[in-house]
């Protein structure tokens, strides 16, 4: 998985209920503090749901989308396990850091 992919994992965990693609884009652009473009994301959420981190459904539609359905999506389990080896990786990682390099 790619530091991008792992972002946008990251994100969706963060969003829960709100994680859908325009609500994605703008947490990655807080968080990252740069512009993305909304292909590199729909792309990422793609591969991530084919590779099985990802699952997505719609929800309901809204008069405030003119009347267009959101797609939501969740992590499953295997992503949650995935995210928390990768953290105990680079905690491990910073742990061994010395002083002076940080």
């Amino acid at each position: 998985m790619g530091e991008f992919e792992e972002f946008v994992l990251l994100t969706v965990a963060v969003l829960r209920e709100d994680a859908y693609g325009v609500e994605i884009k703008r947490e990655l652009e807080r968080r990252m503090r740069q512009k993305l473009s909304v292909g590199s994301i729909q792309s990422a959420l793609k591969r991530l749901e084919e590779k099985g981190f990802l699952t997505s459904e719609f929800g309901e539609a809204s008069p405030v989308r003119g009347g267009k359905r959101k797609r939501i999506y969740t992590l499953t389990s295997y992503a949650s396990k995935v995210l928390t080896e990768l953290k105990q990786i680079r905690d491990q990682y910073w742990d061994s850091l010395p002083d002076f390099a940080i």
